[in-house]
């Protein structure tokens, strides 16, 4: 496939009426309420709408408004068939969506329905990215800059496509499928940049964030997130042969920004191999942590690691959400994160500083807490090399077989999180689960293939999995309340001015929640499995509420003996829009 590297259609500067420009993106959540113009709504990362036509009141009275069958259900690689993770974005009444093999649609959504303008499609080498695409076909969608709509492919290119004709404009390969990095995260757009991360730390890649100047399509900079010898943190590889050139540190995840500290805000996944820890012996830095990053250049300006030399695939890859709120008497710049081990984080963004944290799942074996002044697991041995946490929880060279709680998709996966910055409430959409790991010893200068697993063991015999929608005051760290579900939450939250918080079940239903008391409200069955999170926005005076219907993912090929019933969800590729 021919690249058109840096073929920008206008100048530097050229911005025209309309356009999305970093000044809309700066007051999307107070200016333009309508619109739905960054991937979590907003810079911040709270998923919170000032909407309130739909709320506690009338939400019962919500209906089908229309739907749109969409593509991208094809198989490719390892996958029988493409899900669907996406945020839609709308800017004045057209909206933007991504199927999972990353074609974008345009629909014009006036009137009370939507008609496709039109439909860019990459296409993505299939079997080429599908074969390592580690845990699904997904495009959790797109972003908007000035008259183009910014989109990323499985198979490692960054689009640039004209927004009035869906003609691409260029696009740039970011990522390379020859070592298994795909790209699977929305864009964040910064100050005429586009911010991307990259998926493959199951195959021994080594992670990155990258950053491509928007204008003429070149990039401006790359952080690995694996420290090679002479930076920050490789002291942290504590072997004699470069497990540092394999250790995972995948970014998939959109990030978050604060424009008045100019940070940028970023999750770090798992190390690899994930589940032979003594192949990577010390805390492997930066993996499972939170990285502050200077816009300009990339320069980890802090970071602080949830869970080092991580045996469980514990990753720290999910959204850090920017809150400004009182702890302990005194005003806070907040960064939230519901981390895969079963706990939520409030880190200080000006500092990196633990401020508290919260168990937010029901069982948590692998650890007995966190320490009250550095939130490092209690069980935590800075002087050792590799770390034993709690017996028998993870699989080691000596003890093959181990057993955790919560299990290696974590107590919280992907799937975002929501603030209501009016009540104070954190939703957290929860996985209950424990599973047995085992381990597979990695042999330097042997194991390790290009495209090939570089795990180190695996995951199997799953108990019952179950979920809930947890609310945490962050005012205090502690649980508010908790909406129990038959099903783990694959999809993720939208909370709303209207006092509703909505979220979407692997079985199908539509959840509408009471903000405060956590109250069923409402639910619609879609009849397929919701692996996306909802999003809201207004056209002609009307509240909608939007969500794509498909189960993709790892869940349905690696995970359906632990939640029996699911397995007779068929796949599909929809777009439900609601309204009173």
């Amino acid at each position: 496939m021919s690249l058109l590297v840096g073929t920008a259609i206008f100048p530097p500067g050229s911005a025209k009426a309309g356009d999305v420009s970093q000044d809309r993106l700066l007051k999307a959540h107070d200016a333009e309420p309508q619109n739905w113009l960054h991937h979590h709504q907003s810079y911040s990362g709270q998923r919170f709408s000032k909407l309130d036509q739909i709320n506690t009141g009338n939400v019962k009275n919500m209906k089908v408004a229309w739907t749109m069958a969409l593509g991208g259900i094809e198989k490719g690689g390892i996958w029988p068939h493409g899900g669907l993770e996406g945020t839609p974005i709308v800017e004045d009444g057209m909206m933007y969506v991504t199927d999972g093999w990353g074609s974008v649609y345009k629909l014009d959504v006036h009137g009370g329905a939507g008609k496709l303008v039109w439909k860019m499609d990459p296409k993505t080498d299939k079997e080429w990215s599908g074969a390592v695409a580690c845990c699904g076909v997904n495009n959790r969608g797109v972003a908007l800059w000035k008259d183009k709509v910014i989109s990323h492919t499985l198979d490692g290119r960054l689009i640039s496509t004209d927004k009035e004709t869906g003609e691409v404009a260029w696009e740039r390969k970011v990522a390379d499928p020859g070592v298994a990095e795909t790209i699977t995260g929305a864009p964040l757009i910064v100050k005429d940049m586009a911010i991307t991360g990259v998926g493959g730390g199951e195959y021994g890649i080594r992670g990155w964030i990258a950053a491509t100047d928007l204008n003429d399509g070149k990039e401006v900079w790359r952080r690995h997130t694996i420290p090679a010898p002479g930076e920050p943190g490789h002291e942290t590889w504590k072997d004699d042969y470069e497990a540092w050139k394999t250790g995972g540190g995948s970014t998939w995840v959109t990030g978050t920004y604060d424009p008045q500290l100019d940070v940028i805000y970023w999750g770090v996944g798992n190390p690899g191999p994930d589940w032979d820890s003594q192949y990577r012996p010390g805390d492997n830095l930066y993996t499972n942590s939170a990285l502050a990053l200077d816009p300009a250049t990339g320069q980890i300006k802090w970071h602080y690691q949830y869970t080092p030399n991580d045996p469980y695939d514990y990753d720290g890859v999910s959204e850090h959400v920017l809150v400004d709120e009182t702890i302990r008497g005194a005003p806070r710049k907040l960064t939230l994160h519901a981390n895969r081990n079963g706990f939520g984080y409030a880190l200080d963004r000006e500092s990196g500083d633990f401020l508290w944290g919260a168990k937010f799942v029901d069982k948590v074996t692998w650890t007995p807490g966190l320490d009250e002044k550095t939130g490092k697991p209690l069980n935590y041995d800075s002087s050792a090399q590799v770390q034993q946490y709690a017996e028998g929880t993870a699989p080691s060279r000596d003890n093959p077989v181990g057993t955790s709680c919560p299990g290696n998709m974590g107590g919280k996966n992907w799937p975002p999180t929501a603030y209501n910055p009016q009540l104070k409430l954190w939703y957290i959409p929860v996985i209950e689960s424990c599973n047995q790991m085992l381990n597979e010893e990695i042999i330097p200068g042997e194991s390790y293939q290009p495209r090939e697993w570089f795990t180190g063991g695996g995951p199997r015999q799953h108990e019952q999995i179950t979920g809930s929608v947890t609310a945490i005051d962050v005012t205090t760290g502690e649980v508010a309340g908790k909406f129990k579900t038959h099903y783990p939450l694959l999809g993720g939250m939208l909370a709303t001015a209207g006092n509703v918080v909505f979220t979407g079940h692997p079985s199908g239903e539509i959840y509408a929640l009471d903000a405060k008391t956590l109250e069923q409200l409402w639910t619609f069955n879609t009849g397929s499995g919701v692996n996306a999170p909802p999003m809201t926005f207004s056209v002609d005076g009307k509240q909608y509420v939007a969500i794509l219907v498909g189960l993709g993912g790892a869940w349905p090929k690696w995970f359906i003996d632990g939640t029996k019933g699911l397995e007779k969800v068929q796949p599909s590729s929809m777009l439900y829009v609601f309204s009173l």
